[in-house]
């Protein structure tokens, strides 16, 4: 699990737009972000494992978080619902 691209003789290797293994954290919608955020995440984990983390949350609660991937992506429970569904999402990490 990379927490960012490599750059090993000085040429970044793109981790790609859905990499599974890619470090993640877990976060109420509004918690502030800042340079304090990272003590803001519930929970941490591969980006994978916390979309199947999403995912078994009643639907009602899904919305009250936000799955912010390394290179500072967030993505709503919305999209992490529509990545769990994809043929190439890991079944089990």
């Amino acid at each position: 699990m990379a927490d960012h691209p490599s750059t090993f003789e000085g040429t970044p290797v793109k981790s790609g737009e859905h990499a599974w293994q890619d470090r993640a954290a877990l976060h109420h919608v509004n918690d502030g972000d800042g340079i304090l955020d990272g003590g803001n995440a519930l929970r941490r984990g591969t980006f994978a494992e916390l979309i199947q983390h999403l995912a078994m949350l009643p639907e009602d609660e899904r919305s009250k978080y936000v799955i912010e991937k390394a290179g500072d992506r967030e993505y709503s429970a919305e999209e992490a619902a529509a990545l769990a569904s994809r043929p190439d999402f890991p079944k089990s990490t």
